[in-house]
């Protein structure tokens, strides 16, 4: 499951993930785990064999936690400061260095295993699992992403405003689909789905009317 952030990938790819009984794994956490560590050390967003030698020293490792995930830096729990504005920033250009995407497709792919995982990100179909039984591509519009992440940011008890949210997300959208490695794209042969007037519940359904179109 790809798509731009504030598309409702991991809220949808978790019930999905709950109600096939499979596995969940939310990649971008990965790559804000790396990024989390380079903003703590001051490692250059862009310093490929430094980064390369965090995840090295700090092996990254996901962990079952009921329908969710955790993930671990080395023994560190880092999942409650993935979210941050400040990593928010920065989660892009790390995302964007090969030295990383090349360590992470091996941590990423080690998920895939039985009764079958249900994965979110950016090239997930494209890239790390081009042989998906089923690939989905989410969008929804600008302004509706905005919304949803300004309101995911207040209950967690952060100041947040919909216009500074759509200036963040328009700028990780430019990013994110203009770098040259494993740009965020539509894979070959994703189904669309637009979440932009559809209530979660509405959405996870059409994921798993799909599943059980390809699993027929």
């Amino acid at each position: 499951m790809d798509g731009p952030a504030g598309s409702g990938k991991s809220t949808t790819a978790r019930r999905v993930a709950a109600a096939l009984a499979f596995l969940y794994l939310d990649t971008g956490a990965l790559y804000r785990a790396v990024t989390l560590l380079a903003l703590r050390r001051n490692v250059a967003t862009d310093d490929g064999a430094a980064l390369e030698a965090l995840m090295r020293n700090s092996p990254l490792k996901v962990e079952r936690r009921g329908d969710d995930q955790l993930i671990r830096c080395g023994t560190e729990d880092v999942t409650s400061q993935l979210r941050s504005a400040e990593v928010e920033r920065h989660v892009s250009a790390v995302s964007a260095v090969p030295e990383v995407r090349r360590a992470m497709l091996d941590v990423q792919r080690a998920q895939r295993r039985p009764p079958g995982l249900v994965a979110e990100g950016r090239d997930l179909g494209s890239v790390v699992f081009p042989d998906a039984d089923l690939k989905i591509y989410l969008v929804a519009d600008l302004a509706v992403r905005a919304e949803r992440r300004a309101l995911e940011r207040r209950l967690r008890g952060e100041s947040a405003s919909v216009e500074g949210e759509r200036e963040a997300l328009a700028r990780r959208d430019g990013l994110d689909s203009g770098r040259v490695l494993a740009p965020l794209r539509r894979p070959e042969g994703a189904h669309l789905v637009d979440t932009s007037g559809l209530t979660i519940a509405e959405q996870t359904e059409r994921v798993l009317e799909l599943f059980r179109t390809v699993s027929a």
